[in-house]
């Protein structure tokens, strides 16, 4: 028996070691070389590149990055979690509905969606256009090119990876539990707090992971909706790779996401018990 459980498990471990372990093998590698302006690296082993992690002008985009992946975590969570309680709330034919809704974006390129965005909140855009239009303005705003429209995009792209988690947590909560509350004398906010939020808290955690990891490492949002005025940690992450062909600096900065995404996935798993995460 046990060998027919490896024997299943093999194509699981192969794929793992392959795809995971062997290219972040490679990144640590590169990492701890020395940058070369002719073959972009040499053998020469050194920790300058993590030394240089912590220069001021790499922690100040460090902290910013970790800001604007924060706000992102926390504006998604305060869109997303209405979105999917309400969408519980529903009859299973519209909540089969809305779930769709919520998933035709992934069908989509994320890059097309904000090239679509860039087009409404131009100078010249539709919205613009409506405002003036309507007598609202008498100038275009400028909705793009700045901190807020970065967010919004960030909101934009990540929030269907907080709603469906929150909302797995939510359809599968015991519905007795809230009329028990009910029935003890609890309101409707103190039955949620006391009985809806704690049931529900591996959801947000685990939507929390799933937003504040990537958005961290997501560059092509600021570059496009932020005018490449900014700088984030993806962003810098893609100028040593590609602009100034620094691969060991942009190989240490990689492996600082791998260690953040660690850390986020030990504290999720600590708050949610170690429970699976879950998406449908």
């Amino acid at each position: 028996m046990k060998k027919r459980a490896l024997a299943a498990l093999a194509p699981l471990y192969l794929t793992t070691v392959t795809l995971v372990l062997l290219p972040m093998l490679y990144v640590l590698v590169l990492s701890l070389l020395t940058r070369d302006e002719r073959f972009g690296v040499t053998g020469i082993w050194t920790l300058d590149n993590y030394r240089q992690l912590f220069s001021p002008t790499n922690m100040a985009i460090f902290l910013k990055s970790l800001k604007v992946a924060l706000l992102t975590t926390l504006f998604t969570l305060a869109a997303g979690y209405p979105f999917a309680y309400a969408m519980a709330a529903r009859p299973k034919q519209q909540r089969n509905l809305l779930l769709l809704l919520v998933i035709v974006p992934f069908w989509t390129s994320a890059l097309m969606r904000t090239y679509g965005w860039m087009v409404l909140l131009r100078s010249n855009g539709l919205l613009n256009s409506l405002l003036q239009w309507t007598g609202l303005t008498d100038a275009p705003i400028k909705f793009l090119f700045n901190d807020g429209a970065v967010l919004f995009g960030m909101v934009y792209t990540f929030l269907p990876f907080m709603i469906l988690p929150v909302y797995n947590a939510l359809e599968k909560q015991d519905l007795s539990l809230r009329e028990a509350a009910r029935d003890l004398g609890a309101g409707p906010w103190r039955t949620f707090l006391t009985v809806t939020l704690p049931l529900t808290l591996p959801g947000v955690v685990s939507g929390f992971t799933m937003v504040f990891v990537p958005s961290i490492g997501m560059f092509f949002i600021s570059d496009l909706m932020g005018g490449g005025t900014d700088m984030l940690l993806g962003n810098l992450i893609n100028h040593y790779l590609h602009g100034g062909r620094d691969w060991p600096m942009g190989a240490a900065l990689s492996m600082l996401l791998v260690a953040m995404t660690g850390l986020t996935m030990g504290l999720w798993r600590r708050v949610s018990g170690g429970t699976e995460l879950g998406v449908l």
